[in-house]
């Protein structure tokens, strides 16, 4: 089972409007790869807040491919996933959104938010934003860059693996009374 960290980008409040994806594969209990995707999307429409949060550009993703490409490049498409994203309800809805723009099966996967699992390990924090756990594990982050973004979750719950004495996202959050969610 392929464990991905996938963090998205939007180019406005429409979850069909993904203009970046960011991908960490973990492999063996640590990270093999971090990559960065531009999407260009269906609609070219930005707006100004998104523009402000991700720096993104309609004319940076103009020659980029559309979500489909994307997808089945970087991921596999080939036997069950376990994704993990940071405000999970965000990143899925989003892939939800885009999978059924384009007419496109999702994919076996399971999922699991590291937002719960901050919540859940370190209660202590005066939040569990992305930036916050990953200031205070030591993470270098460039918010909002989804290739950081997604490296940043990645490192949360391998620190958090770590920390629980588990060998995978499924036994740490069975560790921590989580929820592992079907993307289906």
């Amino acid at each position: 089972m392929q464990v991905i960290a996938i963090d998205f980008e939007t180019a406005n409040s429409r979850r069909a409007s993904a203009c970046a994806l960011g991908v960490a594969r973990l492999q063996g209990g640590e990270l093999s790869e971090v990559a960065e995707h531009l999407i260009r999307p269906r609609e070219m429409h930005f707006q100004g807040i998104n523009i402000s949060i991700h720096g993104i550009r309609p004319e940076d993703v103009m020659d980029s491919p559309e979500f489909p490409e994307v997808w089945e490049d970087v991921i596999p498409q080939d036997g069950p996933l376990f994704l993990l994203a940071h405000n999970a309800p965000f990143d899925m809805s989003v892939l939800r959104a885009s999978l059924d723009l384009y007419g496109m099966r999702p994919p076996e996967a399971d999922y699991l938010c590291t937002v719960s699992v901050a919540r859940a390990l370190w209660r202590d924090l005066p939040n569990h934003k992305l930036s916050t756990v990953s200031a205070f594990l030591g993470i270098r982050l460039n918010h909002h860059q989804a290739g950081s973004d997604a490296e940043a979750c990645a490192r949360i719950a391998l620190e958090a693996m770590r920390q629980t004495e588990t060998r995978s996202p499924r036994q740490l959050a069975a560790k921590l009374g989580l929820a592992v969610r079907p993307l289906a």
